[in-house]
């Protein structure tokens, strides 16, 4: 009888149970060489995120406050015409900077209307809705036009826009395409991860105040069965008593889940909760958390969040300057390069004593 030879992936590993973790190979959505390439941006599902869950929301309304919410400077000639701004009616210049960014940061693209008078003059610029705008790309995968679907029943035909006439901040667009790329979209499973971890938690804890109730009756008539089902939910469900006929129960039995019978859900929570701030680049600190995190690690989390910050508001500034011919300069709260410095140069102070000692001992 001869001997079987093993495989080492036999006993190796688990190639044999389970599939190992890969990514599916992603191509750009740019120009195909021919004809026209067209793109809309899946608005209404990365919005749903947005307004469903508030941790999302949070970052990403943190991140536009930090980056337009001390306003900008510009010369008088530019102020005049920022002033004139009144996007849908109500806007100004600053809450529509505000909008600009919280919407690119969710869908990858935002886009406003550039309305100008008979003269060429900027006087408006109206946000619109980027789940109904389509990017069309010529073969060379330059921008030929805006299109807008009507959102009204029995529309005849989408709106075409000139590309001077739409102002488009296209967020972390790479390669050769033609549109930006939503935040939502990397944090995705990190964000359905975390929201079924608490999802679970809420049952776990549900069930410690409210257990199940498994009941012994000495019937198997279903009506009956269905008939003292109904009362005793009812019972359970206004926290009142109960009373039966003796002998009609056999046994009663309370049914919740022990502390650590299973696994503790909450050091999973806090580590997506981690990677997903990870994602995005915004610290715990500036959230108002952070806790467990010192004054230094503090320092430097905040300088890493004040590069992220900086070049939104760069990325702004460029923009506006070249679709609108506007200069602005968007102020930065506050900066921590400074208090850095100085503690970089106590530092070096005390190095310095601790190695050239005065004389005279002091």
């Amino acid at each position: 009888m001869g001997i079987r030879k093993i495989d080492s992936a036999d006993y190796t590993d688990m190639t044999n149970a389970v599939s190992d973790y890969s990514v599916d190979s992603l191509d750009t959505e740019g120009p195909t060489g021919y004809g026209e390439t067209t793109y809309t941006c899946n608005w209404m599902k990365w919005h749903g995120y947005y307004r469903k869950i508030p941790e999302l929301a949070a970052v990403i309304d943190k991140k536009a406050l930090w980056s337009v919410g001390k306003g900008c400077e510009t010369e008088e000639k530019t102020k005049k015409i920022l002033d004139r701004i009144r996007g849908w009616g109500k806007d100004s210049f600053d809450s529509l900077a505000y909008n600009w960014v919280r919407t690119y940061t969710i869908g990858g693209d935002s886009y406003s209307e550039i309305i100008r008078d008979k003269a060429g003059r900027l006087i408006n610029l109206k946000p619109l809705n980027p789940g109904s705008i389509k990017i069309v790309m010529d073969k060379w995968g330059i921008i030929k036009r805006y299109e807008q679907t009507s959102q009204l029943p029995n529309a005849q035909s989408n709106i075409k826009f000139n590309p001077k006439d739409i102002l488009h901040f296209a967020w972390n667009r790479i390669a050769d395409e033609g549109h930006g790329i939503s935040t939502i979209e990397k944090c995705e499973d990190v964000i359905l991860m975390r929201n079924e971890a608490m999802a679970d938690m809420k049952k776990v804890f549900h069930r410690y105040v409210k257990p199940l109730l498994v009941t012994k009756v000495k019937t198997d008539d279903t009506s009956e069965i269905a008939t003292f089902k109904d009362k005793l939910d009812k019972a359970v469900e206004n926290a009142e008593n109960l009373i039966i006929p003796e002998d009609t129960v056999a046994d009663m039995e309370r049914v919740s889940i022990p502390q650590y019978s299973t696994l503790d859900p909450l050091p999973w929570i806090k580590m997506l909760q981690k990677f997903f701030i990870m994602a995005e680049g915004v610290p715990e600190v500036v959230l108002g958390q952070g806790e467990d995190t010192t004054e230094a690690t503090s320092k430097i989390l905040y300088l890493a969040f004040q590069q992220m910050v900086e070049w939104n508001q760069l990325f702004l500034e460029r923009e506006i300057k070249n679709q609108l011919g506007l200069e602005v300069d968007f102020k930065f709260p506050a900066s921590i390069e400074p208090d850095l410095l100085e503690d970089n140069r106590k530092d070096v102070s005390l190095t310095s004593e601790k190695v050239n000692p005065r004389k005279d001992g002091k």
